[in-house]
C-alpha cells in the first residue's frame, strides 16, 4: 500500500503508516523546518515544501491512502480569542477535497481535534467528500487506548469507497502510566520553596493538592483553570505546543523534557527531533501519535 501525507508536520502519520508496513510515498508541509524534520526521519519519502492550497496534484504520486492532518487551530477550543488567521486555517481541510478529487484514493484519513466537526463549513466539506464518492466515520479516539501514556481525545474520519461507513471498533481498556517514562535522575529540576521568584497561587494550590492525594510524586498543567494535580500512575494529561506539565518529586519540580514528551506522544525513541526544545516541544503538540495510526490502519486495511 502506498500513502501521501498531507500537512505532515512531524511526522506521526507518517510514522504510524510506516510501522503499518504502508509506503509513504510523498509528504507535504509549508514550514520548512517540519519538513526537514520529516526528511530526516523519512529519508525515502519525496517531500515539497508549500502552501498546500497551491499543490499541483498532478505532481502527487499515485496512491491508495490519503492521510491529512488539516490545521487545527482555528476549530480547537485552546486557541482562546479568534484571531483573522484562524479562517485562513480553517480552509486548509479544503486541500483534502481537492487532492482526493484528482487522484481518486481507495481511503483517506483525516486527523483532527473534536470541534472540527463543528466547523460551520463541516456539513460543506462532508458533503464535497461525499460526491466523490467516499463514505465517511467519524470516529473520537483517545490515544491513550492505543498503548500511549497519554490522554489525548482526537477525530479520526475514515473516508472509504466503499457502500457504508467503516466505523472504527471501540477499544477502550487498560492504560498505560506515564510513571515509568519520566526521568527523575535527570537534569532542570529547582527547588520548590525558596525560589527568587514565588510561584504563583494557582501553582502552589496544585502543588498542595498534589501533596495530600499524590504524596511526594505527581504532575500538574502549569496552566489552565484547574487547581489539582494528576497521579503519574496513570496516562499523562495531553501535550500540547506549550510547556505544559510539570513534574513534582518531593521539595523540586520541573517541566517535562523533549524526550518525555516524545515518549508520551509514542515516538520511537531513535525520532530525530528539531534543536531547540520549544521548537521540538511545539511541533510535539501538534503532531499525530503514531501508534494509533498504526492501529487504525491495520483496522481499515483488514
Amino acid at each position: 500500500m502506498r500513502a501521501v501525507d498531507l500537512f505532515a508536520g512531524l511526522g506521526g502519520s507518517s510514522e504510524g503508516a510506516r510501522a503499518a508496513g504502508v509506503r509513504v510515498v510523498w509528504a507535504g508541509n509549508h514550514w520548512r523546518v517540519a519538513v526537514e524534520t520529516h526528511a530526516l526521519n523519512h529519508p525515502e519519502t519525496a517531500h515539497v515544501c508549500q502552501d498546500l492550497h497551491q499543490a499541483d496534484w498532478s505532481q502527487v504520486p499515485a496512491h491508495d491512502l490519503l492521510l491529512a492532518s488539516p490545521a487545527c487551530q482555528g476549530h480547537s477550543q485552546a486557541r482562546g480569542k479568534d484571531r483573522p488567521h484562524h479562517d485562513a486555517t480553517r480552509s486548509t481541510a479544503w486541500a483534502v477535497v481537492s487532492c482526493a478529487e484528482y487522484h481518486r484514493p481507495g481511503m483517506i484519513l483525516v486527523e483532527n481535534v473534536k470541534d472540527f466537526s463543528k466547523w460551520v463549513l463541516f456539513p460543506a466539506w462532508q458533503q464535497a467528500m461525499s460526491a466523490l464518492g467516499y463514505s465517511m466515520s467519524l470516529n473520537l479516539l483517545d490515544a491513550a487506548d492505543y498503548g500511549v501514556p497519554q490522554n489525548r481525545e482526537r477525530l479520526f474520519i475514515v473516508c472509504s469507497r466503499s457502500r457504508n461507513p467503516l466505523k472504527l471498533a471501540d477499544r477502550r481498556g487498560s492504560h498505560l502510566p506515564i510513571a515509568p517514562y519520566l526521568d527523575f535522575d535527570g537534569a532542570g529540576w529547582r527547588k520548590i520553596d525558596g525560589r527568587s521568584k514565588p510561584l504563583v497561587a494557582d501553582t502552589i494550590a496544585r502543588i498542595a493538592h498534589g501533596r495530600r492525594v499524590y504524596g511526594d510524586r505527581f504532575v500538574f498543567s502549569y496552566y489552565g483553570n484547574t487547581k489539582t494535580a494528576r497521579s503519574i500512575e496513570r496516562p499523562i494529561g495531553t501535550i500540547t505546543t506549550r510547556d505544559r506539565w510539570a513534574i513534582v518529586d518531593g521539595d523540586r519540580m520541573r517541566m517535562l523534557n523533549v524526550d518525555e514528551c516524545k515518549t508520551a506522544m509514542g515516538f520511537r525513541p531513535s525520532y530525530r527531533l528539531p534543536a531547540g526544545s520549544q521548537v521540538a516541544k511545539h511541533m510535539l503538540g501538534n503532531a499525530v501519535c503514531p501508534p494509533v495510526i498504526t492501529e487504525i490502519i491495520k483496522e481499515i486495511a483488514a
